[in-house]
């Protein structure tokens, strides 16, 4: 059944975690443990740089944790650390208005998201895909599809399940992501002849593409080399607002 929402133009199918906001999927469980950063930081790279799978991934984390995160302790942390690259929340509004249909598609925990959109940090979306290791009793503020990530793959699975049951009527897909656990996603994406964008892009979703023979057809905020450190500063300095003119040109 297709979704109650407008007859879309477009889909964009994006990552969140160092992709839309600096963060991480594993900074709230940094935050209530601070004893398991260092440990977190090499699971998400071993995931990322597509060295073990996210299931693996989510093994080691279970092994980990004391016990997953309550809504108390979830909001402390989005309280206090929640940010997104600047314009993004009006990226997402731009494209409500314009019938494009905004996905998040993250390794990122579905009660992270459904914390976020229940304190309204966010615009609402209609399509989430994130991890269900943690997640919280359905609320009315969630969004009204959420889809179970539990591999890298079902990235690509999950945007197809949104082009199923949303009425697209041209079927334009746009892909986003930042680094290597976005491979796959990208992959699928060029079987499709989606629009491929990279965000902040990683030395491992660069070597990804290479490998694959993926081209990324637009990139914004800076593409790293291997070695090289984060800028966040330079980062945080992007303004999500200028993708509504590439787009509009996509899409019309």
């Amino acid at each position: 059944m297709a979704l109650s929402t407008p007859d879309f133009k477009a889909i964009i199918s994006s990552d969140w975690s160092q992709c839309l906001s600096p963060s991480g999927p594993f900074d709230p469980i940094a935050y209530t443990y601070p004893d398991l950063a260092s440990p977190l930081k090499n699971i998400f790279l071993e995931y990322t740089s597509n060295r073990i799978s996210l299931g693996q991934a989510a093994e080691k984390l279970k092994k980990l944790l004391p016990s997953p995160l309550t809504i108390k302790q979830m909001d402390a942390y989005l309280d206090l650390a929640f940010v997104t690259y600047q314009g993004v929340p009006d990226l997402i509004k731009w494209c409500h208005r314009n019938n494009i249909l905004f996905m998040i598609n993250t390794t990122g925990f579905v009660g992270y998201f459904q914390r976020v959109f229940a304190k309204k940090l966010l615009p609402e979306i209609f399509v989430l895909s994130a991890n269900p290791m943690i997640r919280y009793p359905l609320s009315a503020t969630d969004p009204p599809l959420v889809l179970n990530l539990k591999e890298i793959q079902d990235k690509g699975k999950n945007t197809q399940v949104a082009l199923s049951t949303s009425a697209l009527s041209l079927k334009k897909v746009v892909i986003m992501g930042d680094s290597g656990g976005d491979g796959p996603h990208f992959e699928w994406g060029q079987k499709k002849k989606a629009f491929i964008i990279g965000s902040m892009t990683k030395p491992s979703l660069s070597a990804y593409c290479r490998r694959h023979n993926i081209a990324i057809h637009h990139q914004v905020g800076p593409v790293y080399k291997k070695g090289q450190q984060r800028d966040q500063e330079a980062e945080m300095a992007i303004d999500f607002n200028e993708l509504k003119s590439i787009l509009a040109g996509i899409i019309h």
